[in-house]
């Protein structure tokens, strides 16, 4: 006869492993206190990694562990966290700078860098040692691939003072590369767009301001008796804020003003057509310059680039309106007839428009020229206008041309 189970025999040995099993929970969690009391709290989030371990994570093969990196983060979090309670105890304030450039407010003003350059930077080395020289001067010329042999021409008039800067409308850039020049040169290339275009979006006064003068020229003129340096003491000379190299007379349709004179090195005031000028102080006849080889300093053209609307592309008016931005413009506006230069009158840029209803590609570019024309006078106009109004001032009858 089989005996029974022995019932009491066997639940010894379950009871026994219970025990083990609660006694070693217990003494896990009486570690795991002492073990966690023992280090500082840390939040990952604001541990601050130095370079080293920066470069571990850009180089995986640096040969630096995961326990350095790691007694890396400990240690600049015990650090702060001691540094923090020695100072005090109450909260940094955040930073907030109302004087700096709008956007940058929270910033500490020591890193604040509201200018820039178009200085090439190179891709190795110090920082310190990239740049041998600094141009002080920016020549830009609006350009197209059938103008290559004149803009070299024009460019060898510019010394290495002078940064070259190439708008080119019709997509066309490799072909330059034949120039020397051309590699150190800057390249912007937008299709069918104009110089205007170009200089408001490129040439905004804080990326152009490491420059004294600022050379915005037309690709179709003639430098055969110009050079750019004697051109800068020149206007240096007679403070001259905007200006331009006298034109030859005998070539093309131009104002009196803009034409070179033989017996003087600058000229400020001319007379025209009767009629024309209604204040011997006024454009035509006086604070007058031309748009195609314009030349500004660096204050006038910090104004400019103000003055000359987005939609507005041809710049056709802005050359009576330049008056605004000097003072007095009288004295501050002229023309450098001692280096002077021929106006080719090639339509290059008129041959990049569109036929419509029937009319060469030139007339419709013509014609929004003087389209524009109008538009910005009555715009600048108006703009004064309510100037006065607003301060309650009578506004003078016209102060636009």
């Amino acid at each position: 006869m089989a005996k029974p189970p022995n019932s009491i025999g066997r639940s010894m040995p379950r009871s026994n492993e219970g025990l083990r099993l609660i006694f070693s929970a217990v003494i896990g969690i009486m570690l795991g206190y002492l073990f966690g009391i023992s280090f500082p709290t840390v939040n990952i989030t604001k541990l601050h990694f130095p370079s080293s371990i920066i470069s571990y994570i850009e180089d995986r093969n640096s040969g630096i562990t995961t326990q350095t990196l790691l007694n890396h983060a400990w240690a600049s979090a015990n650090n702060r966290k001691k540094n923090s309670s020695e100072s005090n105890t109450d909260e940094i304030p955040k930073i907030y700078v109302p004087t700096n450039p709008k956007g940058a407010e929270r910033l500490p003003p020591g890193i604040v860098v509201s200018e820039t350059d178009l200085y090439p930077r190179r891709l190795w080395g110090d920082p310190s040692e990239d740049l041998t020289s600094e141009p002080r001067y920016l020549v830009t010329f609006t350009v197209g691939i059938g103008q290559k042999a004149n803009i070299d021409a024009a460019v060898k008039k510019f010394s290495d003072k002078f940064t070259i800067m190439l708008f080119h409308y019709d997509g066309r850039t490799t072909e330059w590369d034949e120039f020397e020049w051309s590699k150190r040169a800057i390249h912007v290339s937008v299709r069918k767009q104009t110089k205007w275009w170009y200089a408001k979006r490129f040439l905004h006064p804080d990326v152009v301001a490491r420059y004294d003068y600022i050379f915005i020229w037309d690709e179709d003129l003639g430098v055969e008796h110009f050079n750019a340096e004697k051109y800068i003491e020149l206007v240096r000379k007679h403070g001259l804020e905007i200006s331009q190299p006298g034109l030859q007379p005998d070539k093309g349709l131009t104002w009196q003003m803009t034409k070179r004179r033989g017996d003087q090195e600058v000229h400020k005031v001319t007379e025209e057509r009767p009629g024309w000028c209604t204040d011997p102080h006024l454009p035509p006849c006086a604070a007058f310059v031309e748009i195609m080889a314009t030349v500004f300093s660096r204050n006038a053209w910090r104004c400019v680039w103000h003055m000359i609307q987005n939609d507005l592309v041809h710049g056709w008016g802005l050359d009576f309106a330049l008056r605004k931005c000097v003072e007095p413009a009288h004295e501050k506006i002229g023309v450098v007839d001692a280096q002077w230069i021929v106006h080719q009158a090639v339509p290059s840029l008129g041959n990049q428009g569109k036929s419509d209803n029937g009319r060469a590609p030139w007339e419709g570019v013509r014609a929004r020229c003087r389209k524009e024309w109008g538009i910005f006078q009555t715009r600048l106009a108006d703009a004064e206008k309510a100037y006065y109004l607003e301060r309650g001032i009578t506004p003078p009858n016209s102060t636009v041309v």
